[in-house]
């Protein structure tokens, strides 16, 4: 198949998702009461970005997993609350985040006055920073947890070779801009024009690995079996 049906077989698969186990909706609505998998593959929309050349509806702007190396722990939800923040507070970490961490970039570009020189630093103590940088995480959180998300079950272990890692890289590749003329462009105001980082602008997406390779469009047929494995789980 060509790239621009590969593209509209994963939203038809992401859409039956959708329909058999829960319409994807905002992630700070969701706190810890939905049951989401121990370990699978997530799939971010975002509000006022749509498809323009696979379709309609929303576009999907950021994919991710967890615990991809040996003896991994981390399970689908404690990655995603690291992403969301903390509830009581509204902070977060965006050094154990990459997606805060990019989105924090692009908001400072964007308002220069919640800027903090300390944002990204590593070689900073967290419990120093963290004062500074409390406005600019609350921000990150309220514009993360804005966004709806969907979660595909990928029950595997950690390793080098996780089927997790495999969808995850392969739909970024698929959904990039990066190198496309046929993926989803995003719309004039997408925040992500602002990041600093190259990758992001260019491919559209809140990614900042995989998105100049090349996909293997066999990961569709595994995601669309996994998908009906699920479906008939959540059901039971």
């Amino acid at each position: 198949m060509s790239h621009l049906a590969d593209l509209q077989a994963f939203y038809s698969i992401l859409a039956e998702l959708g329909r058999r186990t829960g319409e994807a909706r905002p992630l700070r609505s969701e706190g810890e009461r939905r049951r989401w998998p121990r370990r699978g593959v997530y799939f971010f929309f975002e509000p006022h970005e749509t498809r323009t050349t696979s379709g309609t509806g929303p576009r999907i702007v950021r994919v991710g997993t967890h615990a991809l190396k040996v003896g991994g722990s981390a399970t689908l939800s404690v990655r995603l609350n690291q992403h969301r923040g903390a509830i009581r507070t509204g902070g977060g970490n965006h050094r154990g985040s990459i997606f805060r961490l990019l989105v924090g970039l692009a908001l400072s570009q964007r308002d220069a006055s919640i800027a903090v020189a300390t944002w990204g630093d590593k070689k900073i103590e967290r419990k120093v920073a963290a004062p500074k940088e409390m406005q600019l995480e609350r921000e990150v959180s309220q514009y993360i947890g804005a966004m709806p998300v969907l979660a595909l079950e990928v029950p595997d272990e950690p390793g080098p070779d996780s089927l997790r890692g495999y969808i995850e890289r392969n739909a970024i590749a698929l959904l990039s801009g990066f190198n496309s003329s046929e993926a989803d462009k995003p719309s004039n105001h997408w925040l992500g024009y602002h990041c600093p980082r190259d990758r992001v602008r260019r491919s559209g997406l809140w990614n900042n690995n995989h998105v100049d390779e090349t996909y293997d469009s066999q990961f569709l047929g595994i995601m669309e079996q996994l998908m009906l494995q699920q479906a008939s789980f959540e059901n039971e």
